[in-house]
């Protein structure tokens, strides 16, 4: 996002997708010097590095070098993705026909261009769950969620997944909201709609089951987003049975 980017961290935004590229270029330069003694040298239009004493190099890495994943959302970043990384790491404010009609089709681009197959990249799906043990503990995780629904959606940038749905109509009174600082109040526009379209809930006993249908014909890896506290024993019986 330009404004956490520029203001946030102070550092320069534009071209993002170029940069991104080259600099998961330069990271790869230096692990193909830790890992095979190659010289360092890379010469790029943003980042060069030509130095690597004995002090600063950790040397070969016994389980290989560590798979590059980036996360991305628009259309150019995501291609870079798939052209220069090892996996995409989909945002976790993410819908199903998003993911299916713009974010895989953009990696499936960047294999193309680097002449690699889909069977060797991996499919990050970072997933929004709400549940709870207990009536008053669903409520809290969906309330929470709702607030931070509220909050990427009122972002511009995070608007093509809601157009995906259906749903962009509501991005512009939200973004109203964040520049008022009413951001207590982004929350009470999220509707069961938005949930579903956004979100697996339901009771701990059915999450494993959800999780798999939704995500199962495309996601490599799964990550669970959950803002909220629960118990790990919780966790721990939907991870045992997503892996059973």
């Amino acid at each position: 996002i330009k404004a956490h980017i520029e203001k946030r961290f102070g550092l320069p935004f534009s071209p993002p997708a170029a940069r991104m590229r080259e600099y998961t270029l330069a990271v790869k330069a230096f692990f193909d010097c830790w890992q095979n003694g190659s010289r360092l040298d890379f010469q790029g239009e943003y980042y060069r590095h030509t130095l690597m004493t004995p002090m600063f190099n950790p040397g070969p890495n016994p389980y290989g070098v560590p798979p590059i994943l980036l996360g991305a959302l628009g259309p150019m970043m995501t291609q870079v993705a798939g052209e220069v990384a090892d996996g995409l790491i989909i945002h976790p404010f993410n819908s199903v026909p998003f993911v299916q009609d713009h974010a895989l089709p953009a990696v499936r681009k960047g294999l193309e261009k680097s002449g690699r197959r889909e069977e060797d990249f991996i499919i990050q799906v970072n997933a929004i769950v709400i549940t709870g043990e207990t009536d008053a503990a669903y409520h809290a995780a969906e309330q929470s969620v709702k607030g931070l629904l509220g909050f990427y959606a009122s972002t511009p940038a995070y608007l093509p997944p809601m157009d995906a749905v259906g749903l962009g109509d509501l991005q512009p009174k939200l973004n109203a909201l964040s520049k008022e600082g009413k951001w207590e109040q982004l929350g009470d526009y999220i509707n069961n709609e938005f949930l579903d379209a956004f979100c697996i809930r339901g009771k701990p006993d059915e999450i494993a089951g959800k999780l798999k249908k939704q995500y199962g014909s495309y996601a490599d890896r799964l990550a669970i987003y959950a803002p909220y506290a629960a118990p790990d024993e919780m966790w721990a019986k939907i991870i045992k049975e997503l892996k059973s």
